[in-house]
């Protein structure tokens, strides 16, 4: 895997990864002129979902039940100084499904938070709590 991030004169930085495809950071130095990208922690608070979610999405998809959406929503807290790391981090999962129980919702996020998902591993090899809960509402 290999990646580049670029910088022209101005924000936002641009990256690529080996694929070809474009990620924008930014940051607000200008307060009069506030950011148009989400920031990198912004970006890996938001990895951590997507990481999450596509073993959830997988594991559902393998059990056979139907995803009508799923969302999750996440909170976090950094340290006070620098490096202003993730000291912890809750994400809530809330699945629309028409056949899925809260158990099976249950198994598939604890495989991902457990098991599979590589930025909550690194995030917690990191000493930042992930925890998480989950709802399924029925459709």
């Amino acid at each position: 895997m290999r990646a580049t991030v670029s910088f022209d004169r101005n924000l936002p930085l641009v990256g690529l990864n080996d694929k070809g495809q474009h990620t924008f950071f930014d940051a607000t130095l200008d307060p009069s002129n506030p950011a148009m990208y989400a920031s990198p922690m912004e970006i890996m608070l938001q990895s951590l979902a997507a990481c999450s979610m596509l073993d959830i999405i997988s594991i559902l998809a393998k059990m056979r039940k139907e995803l009508i959406t799923l969302d999750a929503t996440l909170d976090a807290e950094r340290a006070d100084t620098h490096p202003k790391v993730f000291t912890s981090i809750h994400v809530h999962y809330k699945l629309h499904s028409s056949d899925c129980s809260q158990a099976d919702l249950d198994k598939a996020a604890g495989l991902s938070m457990d098991k599979y998902c590589s930025v909550a591993a690194m995030l917690k090899a990191s000493g930042c709590k992930v925890t998480w809960d989950a709802e399924v509402v029925a459709e």
